[in-house]
């Protein structure tokens, strides 16, 4: 079966799967946010990525996932819990691969995932330290390490 075929008649079934198993992971955030909203979630960005392979075209989920950034960073996300979202994600998509596309065919298809899944993280990690360095970082007080008598 093509990737696109398999992306396209799965899509529902690999977000349901991916969904399960964020809510499985316990993350304080998504927990939160409710099952709903993370399957959502999922599901804009397994589009994005069955959009990113057909058109191999990388820009639209890599200006999604800044937003994302952008938005869980200020809702106090840490980016450990937004990459697990995402590899739960490719997970599911790699679990249907596997099980449907011939053999000879699963390095291509295992690879444009990956490709797209991985611009997504890079671009969301990217984001995450930008918005990290423009926050102020509390000053240590070390002076307490310098107090008291030398040896002499």
């Amino acid at each position: 079966m093509d990737l696109q075929e398999l992306l396209t008649r799965d899509g529902d079934q690999i977000v349901a799967e991916a969904s399960a198993a964020l809510t499985r992971s316990q993350l304080a955030h998504y927990s939160e946010a409710g099952h709903a909203v993370g399957q959502e979630r999922l599901a804009r960005l397994f589009q994005l990525t069955a959009q990113g392979i057909a058109d191999r075209n990388l820009v639209p989920v890599m200006e999604y996932m800044a937003e994302v950034a952008d938005d869980r960073f200020h809702a106090g996300y840490a980016i450990r819990e937004v990459q697990i979202a995402i590899n739960v994600l490719e997970e599911a998509i790699w679990n249907h691969i596997v099980v449907n596309v011939p053999p000879d065919e699963l390095a291509r298809a295992l690879g444009l995932v990956s490709t797209v899944l991985g611009a997504a993280k890079d671009s969301l990690a990217r984001a995450y330290v930008s918005l990290a360095s423009q926050t102020k970082a509390p000053s240590l007080d070390l002076s307490a390490l310098f107090k008291g008598e030398t040896a002499g």
